[in-house]
């Protein structure tokens, strides 16, 4: 399986890693994509996760959006 640490990820979206991390915290994934969660507690992303994010493949409609917990 090929997989993308959250730095690469991150760095392909043009965004911060702890963005990412913040978004698995509180929704447990980002925009529908969830990574599989490594013993040591790092996380793997799909290798494909760039791409599908860039063409909308996962894009969920705001109703269907987890709520945020506060």
């Amino acid at each position: 399986m090929t997989a993308l640490t959250t730095e690469a990820l991150a760095d392909g979206l043009g965004i911060k890693p702890q963005t990412l991390r913040a978004a698995i915290c509180r929704h447990q994934h980002y925009y529908g994509i969830r990574p599989a969660k490594l013993p040591n507690g790092r996380l793997l992303w799909p290798a494909d996760a760039i791409e599908r994010l860039m063409t909308g493949a996962n894009a969920k409609p705001v109703a269907e959006a987890a709520p945020c917990a506060n």
